[in-house]
């Protein structure tokens, strides 16, 4: 869709990102904490999944696949 400058909705009152001047907020601890915390569990499931498919043979068969949801993605979490 072209934009097409009208009487009803002049160009010098267009909302952009650059018109302001507020600065964005940043993260604060706990979202840092949050994210860490996230970060750290889904790389020890991912660890548990490729030593499960090392152990398994190495091969990602549909049968791996599916053992793989009912250990690693139907079980409660332990947080």
């Amino acid at each position: 869709m072209a934009y097409a400058p009208s009487i009803f909705a002049p160009r010098e009152l267009a909302f952009t990102r650059n018109s302001q001047k507020s600065k964005p907020a940043g993260r604060g601890p706990l979202r840092w904490l949050y994210d860490a915390m996230m970060a750290s569990r889904r790389r020890a499931a991912e660890r548990d999944i490729a030593r499960y498919i090392t152990d398994t043979g190495g091969k990602f068969t549909d049968e791996t696949e599916r053992e793989i949801e009912r250990r690693f993605l139907s079980t409660p979490s332990h947080w």
